[in-house]
């Protein structure tokens, strides 16, 4: 159900050039996530690196949505940046398999499989 790559770089270059292949494969970063500074935050300590990014494809986003409304508890997709074990990671949930558990329309399916093609492009780009 994940979909996850290490990286040699660093969180934050793999942040960077995650955000540059974004928006270069026509989806947007609608909101940034840092995990360890929220948690800090409210007084816990988290000693890992953890940024979730919120990305959207508009024009498959609109397609859902006028599909299934109720759909909405599934968007915009989560992309994880993470340090673990001296290792950068990148991870998401994959969207067919997301799909899968909510819905079992055959069009939406083929949505999902558009939009997970397209988020390990970038992903394996960012690497």
């Amino acid at each position: 159900m994940r979909f996850i790559e290490t990286s040699e770089k660093t969180v934050e270059q793999v942040m960077k050039d995650l955000q540059d292949r974004v928006k270069a494969n026509a989806f947007g970063v609608l909101n940034i996530h840092d995990l360890k500074a929220t948690l800090k935050n409210k007084g816990f300590d988290l000693t890992n690196e953890c940024y979730v990014l919120d990305v959207c494809n508009p024009r498959q986003a609109i397609h859902v949505l006028t599909q299934d409304i109720g759909m909405n508890v599934a968007l915009p997709c989560r992309v994880s940046v993470y340090d673990e074990g001296g290792k950068t990671r990148i991870a998401m949930i994959k969207p067919t398999a997301m799909l899968n558990a909510l819905s079992d329309s055959a069009e939406l399916a083929e949505v999902a499989k558009e939009v997970e093609a397209i988020l390990i492009k970038i992903i394996r780009e960012a690497k």
